[in-house]
């Protein structure tokens, strides 16, 4: 059941927007935008209210009104919290017993509730632009039990938009450029202001755009923000950039609406309407007259205020006497036309030129066509300067010839020059030793006449490349210089010889009538047309009976052979004088020699080998055989010396010893002495070392330190002691001299001493003798003489 709440009368006194929402158990009054809903509901609430005073109460089963927002103005400054809206449910009786609860966004914090009343209200102030609206949650409980009398409803509290904020222009500063002399109403740009207000919600974002500054040259379109040109024939070049202010204003532009404003920069960019003018209309220039072709003469500037391409001007002569002097390019730096010499100029000929200059521009608007044209004319008077010049020769350069073997003194030919100034001063030559450093040719110091200084030689040189100086006496001393080339003609001075000094091989076994070659030769002279080489066998040699020759009268001539049969046993080489004319003027004659070598041939004229073959073999060895056999024998020498070296550093002793012992070794002489008796022929004293016959033994793998002086006492004589004092004498110095060796050597020694049982070793006389003697005994004799027995002891039991 609905009730109507008398409180609803003070909510519409309070806001201006009331909504009654409720349903079989509840009744909420809130506030609510007015406008025709308004209305409706508050004649509803009326009509509810006037039913209660008389007393009737209507009842709607399953049916209530139907609710889910409540409307809260932004920006409230009063005192007082914002009154929301109030909840009220059937179930409460007024008693305290009901408690209502709020939940969701901003509960508690923003958006507080009476839990008696239900009365909600705004603590903060709200911002639309922050949220524009909050979800929250009511539901009524019991007080004691918290138990809920009604199911949760759920409502939306929106905050009402006022005219909070003014429109901003969110990429501002703007830049545009527009061409000038532009049409009115040609489109600049568009500016665009955003307003954070509700747009939906009267006119708070509704903007309108104006013109604060850029009057009368620029305009606005209040609604889109576009700006236009608004004046014609805006001209660049009288002002480039303008500074215009846009406003936005909300409210639809009404008073009371709050506003943005921007700047907008605009450049007018250049256009071709403006041709090139020359500040002047004469332009004097001069030049000296010693400048070459291509120097500099002066410059000229015609002004176009237009830029880049725009302002790009050329120049040209289109008239004068100096065309064909002069040139006229443009520098594209600077845009200035520049004047050079196409030629040199000369004082004494001509000494003024007029021009006539014409600037235009290279690129031209089509649509400024009508404000041409675009060029501009000017005269440029050049005048010529006297100049102190070098001489000038006659000719750039000189070609003469002269005969070989001429003369020293003999005229060459002769160069002038002459001082080309008013002065004409007269003119020294003379001959740059670079040029002739040998100094061939000499020139008369004030006539020019080249001379010779010595004969010259066509074969050694044929032709001179001198340079003559001509000075110009007084004044500056200036100098120019010419070329000079001498060509030296030829003169048969030079007998022909053979073309190559090759030997001639023949075989033995040449028929008469052979060819065996054909000769050339050649002559260091030029040879004249049909001049050609005459052949002939020398006087000396017009008898011999071997070769012969044939002249072929083309410079060549044939030798055959005119005999059968050669021997290289008998004789190898032939030499057969040939004599050549060369048929010049005057002619000139040689002999030259043709050496001939027998071969040796098989039957299809082979040659199988010369007397020259021992020779020939080694020259066919290559440099890399020779490389390789000289590095194998530095290799085998490297390893000789390191194997010596290696064995003075072990210090090894100089006699090399066997794995076997020495002693069981069977040493063999091919000289047997006279026997045990035979002390004649030969001395046992040579046996001895002759070094130690003094007493000393020297080692022979190191120097002695010091010297020790002999022993006193004497050795016992060879002759008179048996085999085994000597023996042990022997061994007693070694191991008591110092100087011998520390390690164990053998001592070789050829006496056997004196009566031995054993009589002669030497078994030559029982090779050719029946012996009976019987080597058992050997056996007796120890191990040194074990081997011994084995071969004749161990021989003749096998033979018995």
């Amino acid at each position: 059941q609905i009730r109507i709440l008398k409180e609803t009368i003070s909510l519409l006194l309070y806001s201006p927007n009331v909504i009654l929402q409720g349903t079989k158990h509840s009744a909420v009054a809130a506030s609510a935008p007015l406008e025709h809903s308004h209305r409706r509901r508050l004649s509803l609430h009326r009509h509810r209210e006037r039913t209660g005073k008389e007393g009737q109460v209507l009842h709607r089963s399953k049916r209530g009104w139907v609710w889910n927002q409540f409307f809260v103005i932004e920006e409230y400054t009063g005192p007082d919290p914002v009154l929301v809206g109030r909840l009220h449910s059937d179930v409460d009786a007024g008693d305290g017993n009901c408690k209502y609860i709020l939940s969701g966004e901003g509960a508690g914090t923003i958006f507080v509730i009476d839990d008696k009343t239900g009365n909600i209200h705004a603590t903060k102030t709200l911002d639309r632009e922050e949220q524009a609206q909050y979800t929250l949650t009511a539901q009524a409980v019991d007080r004691a039990t918290n138990k809920p009398l009604e199911p949760p409803s759920e409502f939306i509290v929106k905050v009402q938009d006022i005219n909070d904020n003014p429109p901003e222009f969110l990429h501002g500063p703007y830049y545009a450029r527009v061409p000038e002399m532009s049409n009115v109403g040609t489109s600049v740009m568009q500016v665009t202001a955003t307003d954070a207000d509700d747009p939906t919600y009267g006119n708070s974002a509704r903007l309108v755009y104006s013109i604060l500054q850029g009057q009368p040259y620029f305009s606005v379109e209040p609604q889109t923000g576009i700006i236009r040109t608004a004046l014609p024939n805006m001209d660049r070049e009288a002002r480039q950039e303008y500074d215009v202010v846009i406003q936005a204003k909300d409210m639809g532009g009404h008073m009371g609406g709050l506003s943005g404003t921007t700047e907008v920069k605009i450049t007018l960019t250049d256009v071709n309407d403006n041709p090139p003018k020359f500040p002047q209309s004469v332009y004097s220039m001069s030049v000296s007259e010693d400048k070459v072709s291509g120097e500099e003469v002066g410059r000229l500037k015609a002004k176009d205020p237009d830029l880049g391409e725009n302002g790009l001007v050329s120049y040209r002569f289109i008239e004068g006497d100096g065309m064909t002097v002069f040139e006229i390019t443009t520098d594209t730096d600077t845009r200035e036309g520049v004047i050079k010499l196409r030629k040199p100029v000369d004082f004494e000929t001509k000494r003024a030129y007029t021009l006539r200059v014409e600037a235009s521009n290279t690129h031209v608007d089509p649509r400024f066509i009508a404000w041409g044209p675009y060029k501009d004319t000017a005269t440029v008077k050049v005048m010529v300067e006297d100049a102190d010049e070098p001489p000038a020769f006659l000719a750039t350069s000189y070609s003469f010839e002269v005969e070989e073997n001429a003369h020293d003194g003999t005229v060459v030919g002769r160069v002038h020059a002459k001082d080309t100034d008013v002065a004409n001063n007269p003119v020294r030559y003379m001959i740059p030793r670079y040029t002739d450093v040998e100094q061939f040719f000499s020139v008369g110091p004030e006539d020019g006449i080249i001379k010779t200084t010595r004969p010259l030689d066509r074969e050694t040189l044929p032709w001179h490349n001198i340079s003559v100086s001509a000075t110009e006496i007084g004044g500056h001393h200036q100098d120019t210089k010419v070329r000079v080339n001498i060509k030296v003609k030829d003169m048969n001075d030079n007998a022909p010889e053979f073309a190559t000094q090759n030997e001639i091989l023949v075989c033995e076994n040449a028929s008469p009538g052979k060819l065996i070659e054909t000769v050339s030769a050649v002559d260091k002279d030029e040879m004249a047309h049909r001049q050609y080489f005459h052949f002939s066998i020398a006087p000396e040699a017009v008898n011999n009976h071997n070769f012969s020759l044939k002249d072929n009268r083309d410079s060549t001539a044939s030798i055959y052979v005119t005999r059968r049969g050669f021997s290289r046993m008998t004789q190898d080489v032939y030499f057969l004088p040939i004599e050549i004319n060369d048929n010049g003027n005057p002619p000139m004659s040689s002999t030259n020699t043709l050496t001939i070598r027998v071969c040796s041939c098989d039957s299809k004229d082979t040659i199988l080998s010369c007397n020259v073959e021992p020779y020939i073999l080694p020259a066919g060895l290559s440099t890399g055989a020779l490389i390789a056999i000289l590095a194998c024998i530095v290799i085998l020498l490297a390893i000789v010396v390191l194997f010596v070296a290696l064995r003075r550093q072990k210090k090894e002793p100089l006699i090399v010893f066997e794995e076997e012992d020495i002693r069981e070794n069977i040493i063999t002489y091919d000289d047997e002495g006279g026997g045990e008796e035979d002390t004649e022929a030969f001395d046992i004293a040579t046996l001895q070392n002759p070094d130690g016959a003094n007493g000393f033994l020297p080692r022979k793998d190191i120097k002695p330190e010091l010297q020790y002086p002999m022993r006193p006492g004497g050795h016992p004589v060879a002759n008179t002691v048996d085999v085994d004092d000597f023996i042990k004498t022997r061994i007693n110095d070694a191991d008591s001299d110092p100087t011998a060796p520390p390690y164990d050597s053998i001592q070789i020694y050829g006496y056997e001493g004196r009566g031995s049982i054993a009589g002669s070793l030497s078994s030559l006389e029982s090779v050719t003798t029946d012996s009976d003697l019987d080597y058992d005994y050997l056996q007796s004799w120890g191990p040194r003489f074990k081997k011994l027995a084995d071969l004749y002891g161990t021989k003749d039991s096998k033979e018995r």
